[in-house]
């Protein structure tokens, strides 16, 4: 089975690790991401993805561009059978959430949450109107953040756990249509995001933290995608699926 999937972020950390997943099974690709189409990862990206992916350049938080975008993928690639919400932002200081500034609030909640909503309502709606030949699904990509506390990045979690909201709702929303959506929460996985706290996670890690006794890695994430994106899921839809090495277990 393919179709034709956008990943939001794609171009880089989580979201390459899935654009090679869904390359790899037959899917064309649009990366949808902020950075211009000359930047030294988005042409990497495209250099590995081969002909099969196109770059579209989209600032998830500006939702007035969405259907200009959308109209893009579907002109190059045909309907969108598969959205893939993972862009997204870090808190952009870490520190007291007591100092917390609402200028930094607001840019994450307007990338994590709104951008991401308005773009999967939007997607939604074409899925609504598309024949169902073809199996069609919306996945959110959030974290374990979404239930696990860091109260140095408040304004990180609160978004996961509001995405994770959104996720239900499109769930049972869409479950009639036999639109299938899904949220993955990712772990403590290798990216540019985490390059920062590297050193410090490594050692937890080697601590116990995690279970699985090792980074997580964008491969991680890709692997899950397909069997959602392909159907073989889609009688569980709504599912909450951590990848996150056990992290989010709780243990005594």
């Amino acid at each position: 089975m393919s179709g034709t999937a956008l990943v939001t972020g794609g171009q880089q950390g989580i979201g390459l690790g899935i654009s090679r997943a869904l390359v790899a099974a037959g899917y064309k690709v649009a990366l949808a991401s902020r950075s211009a189409p000359d930047t030294p990862a988005v042409k990497a990206a495209l250099t590995e993805l081969g002909p099969a992916a196109i770059h579209v350049q989209h600032d998830v938080s500006d939702i007035a561009h969405v259907p200009t975008m959308l109209d893009q993928v579907e002109a190059e690639l045909g309907p969108i059978t598969a959205l893939i919400n993972n862009a997204g932002v870090g808190a952009p200081v870490r520190g007291d959430m007591l100092d917390l500034t609402p200028e930094n609030w607001d840019f994450v909640q307007n990338i994590n949450l709104r951008g991401a909503f308005f773009l999967a309502q939007h997607v939604a709606r074409r899925m609504e109107a598309q024949p169902r030949d073809s199996y069609r699904s919306i996945t959110f990509v959030t974290s374990v953040s979404a239930t696990m506390v860091s109260i140095e990045r408040a304004e990180y979690c609160v978004s996961k756990a509001a995405a994770a909201m959104m996720a239900q709702l499109f769930a049972v929303r869409m479950a009639p249509l036999g639109i299938g959506v899904f949220e993955l929460r990712p772990g403590i996985i290798a990216t540019d995001m985490t390059v920062g706290v590297r050193d410090k996670y490594t050692d937890r890690i080697e601590g116990g933290l995690v279970p699985a006794a090792r980074w997580g890695e964008p491969k991680d994430i890709g692997d899950v995608i397909l069997p959602i994106v392909e159907g073989q899921m889609q009688f569980a839809t709504g599912a909450v699926i951590p990848v996150d090495g056990g992290l989010s277990i709780s243990r005594l």
